[in-house]
């Protein structure tokens, strides 16, 4: 029992360490993922359709 209170004040003491980022930090990470979600998506989507134009040419 000893081990497992001593497991959860480690923890605990842990926690009180970790330095959490500003809200200013997490909006502009957000935004940076979504750019380059929404920029990857739209060339995806182009090449798919080039491709399948293509490949549409081809086996026509």
């Amino acid at each position: 029992m000893k081990r497992v209170i001593g497991y959860y004040r480690n923890a605990r003491e842990e926690l009180a360490k970790v330095i959490y980022p500003a809200k200013e930090n997490i909006f502009s990470a957000f935004v940076s993922v979504v750019s380059v979600v929404l920029v990857v998506m739209l060339f995806l989507g182009l090449v798919d359709i080039i491709l399948s134009v293509f490949l549409s040419s081809i086996l026509s």
